[in-house]
C-alpha cells in the first residue's frame, strides 16, 4: 500500500525547536512494506533524499493514533521506537483512511499475507515531488490533449489556446483559486464554473462571450469571487442577479457592448476598481452613486447630455392597486419571498425604483438624468472624454409629482 503526503517526523526526545527528520512538511511516498527477515510490516517514508526510504518498525510499536482532522487529511503515528512522531499532511482524505486501517492491522501483528503491502523499492521523482500548484499554457500545441490538470492546481492559465469552450477537466480542480482563459474564442461559460467552490480570479479578456448567465451569479461564486474581467467580449446586458456577486474587488468591463450596467450596482460594497470603457452607455443606473471606488474608468462611453426638464413621465393616477401594494411592501420592509408570491412579482420588487425622497416606485414613476461628478463615487477618475471630462449623467426616479416639483426648484435654483 502507497500513500502520498506531506510528512514530518518529530523527535519526542528533543526540544520542540529541535525537529529532526525528513525535513518540515516533506513531500513524501509512504509504503506499507515487508523487509527480508521474520520482523512483519514496516513503514517506509521516501522522500527526495532518501528516495529508498527510512523504515520503521510496526508490529506493537505504535503508542498511538491521532485522527481527529483525518477528514482534512491529516493524522499522526506515535511510534515507540524511535521515539518519534510521524506527521502526516496533505493526504487524500480517503487514501489516508485506507492506510491508517492498514498500518493499524500491521501494528496489532496481523498475518502479512493478509495485508496490502507494496514492493519495497525506492521511490520515483514524480512520487515524491511537490504537487504541480500552478500551470501556464500560452499555446495551442502545449494544450495537454490526453493528461488530466494536476488535481493540486491552484492558479491555470490556458491563453492563445484557441478554446472554443471551457473544457470539463478544468472544473475537477476544486482546489483552483485563478482561472485565465483569456484569448480564446469561447462564447458561453458552463454553468459548472459555481462549483469551483475557492475560485478568487476569473480572467476572460479577449472571448466571444455575449453574456453572463444568472446561474453564475446565484452560484458559490457570490462568497468567493474577488476579480472577474469581462473585457473585450460581446456582452450588451448584464443580469440583475450579477450585484449578487458582493465579494468583487475588481470588475473590468471594457471593451464590450454594453448598453447600461446592473440596476442595483450599489449592492456591490466591496467593489474597489471598475472599469467599463469603450462601451454604448448613454448613462448610471440610479444606484451607482452608493459606490465607494478607489479607481473608475468609463472612457469612451457616448453619455447623453443631461436634461432634468424634459423627464419620462410614467406616472399612473391613481395608483393601480398592485403599484400600492408593492409601494407598501418595499417601504415598510415586509418580508416576501417564493413561498407566498409568484416568481414574477418577486422579480418585480427586486428591480423596483427608489425615489429621492427613499420611497419606492414599481411602474409608475418620474425619470430623469442629472449629472453626476464621478469623484463623489471614486478616488482616482480615468477621463470620460477627450475634453478633460470627470462628469457622467446618472438616472433619477420619483414616485410623485410632488417629488420631482421639489427637485426641479432645487435644480433651478442652483443654476441661476
Amino acid at each position: 500500500m502507497r500513500l502520498q503526503c506531506d510528512v514530518e517526523v518529530v523527535s519526542r526526545l528533543l526540544p520542540a525547536s529541535g525537529l529532526r527528520g525528513r525535513g518540515r512538511g516533506t513531500r513524501a511516498l509512504l509504503l506499507l512494506g515487508r523487509p527480508p527477515g521474520p520482523h512483519g510490516a514496516c513503514l517506509v517514508v521516501c522522500t527526495a533524499r532518501q528516495r529508498a526510504g527510512a523504515r520503521y518498525k510496526l508490529k506493537e510499536n505504535i503508542e498511538q493514533f491521532f485522527t481527529r482532522f483525518v477528514e482534512e487529511g491529516k493524522a499522526t503515528v506515535r511510534l515507540k521506537e524511535p521515539a518519534v512522531d510521524v506527521r502526516l499532511s496533505k493526504a487524500n482524505a480517503s487514501h489516508l483512511k485506507n492506510f491508517l486501517s492498514a498500518v493499524r492491522l500491521a501494528h496489532r501483528g496481523t498475518d502479512v499475507e493478509a495485508l496490502p503491502l507494496a514492493a519495497l523499492v525506492p521511490a520515483k521523482t514524480s512520487e515524491i515531488e511537490k504537487p504541480k500548484t500552478k500551470m501556464i499554457i500560452t499555446s495551442r500545441k502545449d494544450y495537454p490533449l490526453t493528461k488530466n490538470f494536476p488535481y493540486s492546481l491552484e492558479h491555470l492559465q490556458a491563453s492563445y489556446c484557441k478554446l472554443a469552450r471551457v473544457d470539463m477537466r478544468m472544473l475537477c480542480l476544486k482546489k483552483l483559486l485563478k482561472l485565465d482563459l483569456s484569448h480564446n474564442h469561447i462564447k458561453q461559460l458552463p454553468a459548472t464554473i459555481g462549483d469551483l467552490v475557492c475560485l478568487q480570479e476569473l480572467h476572460l479578456h479577449d472571448n466571444h462571450l455575449e453574456s453572463f448567465s444568472v446561474a453564475l451569479c446565484n452560484s458559490t461564486l457570490q462568497k468567493s469571487l474577488q476579480l472577474l474581467d469581462l473585457s473585450q467580449n460581446k456582452i450588451k446586458a448584464l443580469p440583475i442577479q450579477f450585484c449578487q456577486l458582493q465579494e468583487l474587488v475588481h470588475l473590468k468591463l471594457d471593451d464590450n457592448e454594453l448598453i447600461r450596467l446592473p440596476f442595483r450596482m450599489g449592492q456591490l460594497s466591496q467593489l474597489r476598481f471598475l472599469s467599463a470603457a469603450r462601451n454604448k452607455l448613454p448613462f448610471l443606473p440610479s444606484d451607482f452613486r452608493k459606490l465607494s471606488l478607489e479607481n473608475l474608468d468609463l472612457f469612451g462611453n457616448p453619455f447623453e447630455q443631461p436634461n432634468p426638464l424634459v423627464p419620462s413621465i410614467q406616472l399612473k393616477i391613481p395608483l393601480t392597486l398592485l403599484e400600492s401594494a408593492a409601494r407598501a411592501t418595499i417601504n415598510y420592509r415586509i418580508p416576501y419571498g417564493h413561498h407566498l408570491l409568484p416568481s414574477h412579482l418577486c422579480e418585480d420588487l427586486e428591480v423596483a425604483k427608489t425615489c429621492q425622497c427613499g420611497s419606492a416606485c414599481l411602474t409608475s414613476f418620474i425619470q430623469t438624468t442629472v449629472t453626476m461628478n464621478l469623484h463623489h463615487v471614486a478616488h482616482t477618475v480615468v477621463l470620460v472624454d477627450n475634453m478633460g471630462g470627470t462628469e457622467a449623467p446618472i438616472v433619477c426616479y420619483f414616485c410623485s409629482l410632488t417629488c420631482y416639483s421639489q427637485f426641479l426648484d432645487r435644480y433651478l435654483q442652483s443654476s441661476r
